[in-house]
């Protein structure tokens, strides 16, 4: 191996072992600006006790499920029942590996780019991983040898088959407006400002203004792609996989300690690659005001800053709406979101082949 190559791996295991740290406390700051969000949208205090405003709570929750006894119930099989947090968590840390966060700085003559690697199906792979992701719940579900798991696991699978389609099929008219999988070529395609708008005629020049983001092209496919990501990611109101009020906990009910803890990672992580990917595809990714000093700052500021504003929809939607009842949910995935997103895909096919 030359030096080179040698460096660039280098390279490589130091941005993944940044990512995963960054991720990691990433997940323990949500958790926390969660709770308190919901404590204010309530009119309670929320945590407030260890730390100040209560950042170390979430921190001492993790270590209090870190030295907790795992329990593995008699009925279970036990070598799936243990694999399947496993699943999960890895799962919901792969899918962020082509998630570019900013553009690139330059470190000792070389340029390092602000993301693990640039897949040519980066988005691709983004959505394959959501999928594996779902094996692990259906794993947790039937290896846990109990009802309310198994009821959870059967929820969580047709939820997410039913839902990832809707899904999918938004995605493809952005796909086709970018003509790549790429999410950094996706980005890249979102440059600069609209311009002038002929049908507008005198206000054509409001154009100039309006940033080049693929949201005030494909407003439709990004209301589909942001229902079936809440649902993608079992939050509310479309947590019927792990409904506390009919299933106690659901596929999760017989799990413990840090087991239990890697089923909450995965999905605060899932949380946070769906705000991303939005950003990513519909909000012009890194694209913002810029600078002149610390160039590659801005960037890295204006992405953090638009996946944060996502995060706190997600939190938001937990506090306000109210859990949907099961056949209602399937009903709005296979009679709703898919012929709304076959709709648009003709529709954007044709406008495409008219030039407009």
């Amino acid at each position: 191996m030359t030096v080179t190559a040698l460096i660039s791996l280098l390279i490589v295991i130091v941005k993944i072992v940044i990512v995963f740290m960054v991720l990691s406390v990433l997940v323990v700051f949500i958790v926390w600006f969660e709770r308190k969000v919901v404590a204010h949208m309530q009119s309670r205090i929320g945590p407030n006790r260890w730390g100040p405003y209560g950042l170390l709570t979430s921190l001492a929750d993790g270590v209090k499920l870190f030295f907790k006894e795992g329990i593995v119930p008699t009925t279970a099989d036990r070598v799936t029942f243990l694999l399947a947090p496993g699943v999960s968590v890895i799962a919901a840390f792969l899918a962020f590996a082509p998630i570019p966060f900013g553009t690139q700085v330059v470190i000792f003559h070389r340029h390092v780019s602000f993301q693990i690697t640039d897949l040519n199906v980066g988005l691709l792979w983004v959505l394959a991983m959501g999928s594996l992701a779902v094996y692990g719940v259906v794993l947790a579900g039937w290896s846990s040898g109990s009802k309310y798991p198994l009821l959870g696991g059967i929820r969580s699978s047709a939820q997410m088959i039913s839902y990832e389609i809707a899904l999918s099929l938004s995605l493809v008219p952005v796909v086709m407006s970018a003509g790549s999988l790429s999410l950094r070529s996706i980005v890249a395609k979102q440059g600069g400002t609209i311009g002038h708008i002929n049908w507008l005629g005198p206000l054509g020049n409001v154009g100039k203004a309006v940033p080049h983001w693929y949201v005030f092209y494909h407003l439709p496919a990004f209301l589909i792609f942001l229902l079936a990501g809440v649902a993608e990611t079992n939050r509310p109101p479309f947590d019927l996989a792990e409904a506390d009020s009919e299933l106690v906990g659901g596929y999760h009910t017989e799990y413990s300690g840090i087991k239990f803890a890697m089923f909450f990672l995965a999905e605060y992580l899932h949380v946070v690659t769906i705000s991303a990917v939005a950003v990513l595809l519909f909000f012009g990714g890194w694209n913002g005001v810029h600078f002149s000093f610390l160039g590659w700052l801005w960037p890295l500021a204006w992405f953090v800053a638009k996946t944060f504003f996502f995060v706190f929809l997600f939190v938001w939607l937990r506090a306000t709406l109210p859990r949907l009842r099961y056949d209602r949910l399937m009903e709005v995935g296979w009679k709703v979101l898919i012929p709304a997103a076959l709709a648009w895909l003709v529709i954007s096919g044709a406008a495409m082949a008219g030039g407009v």
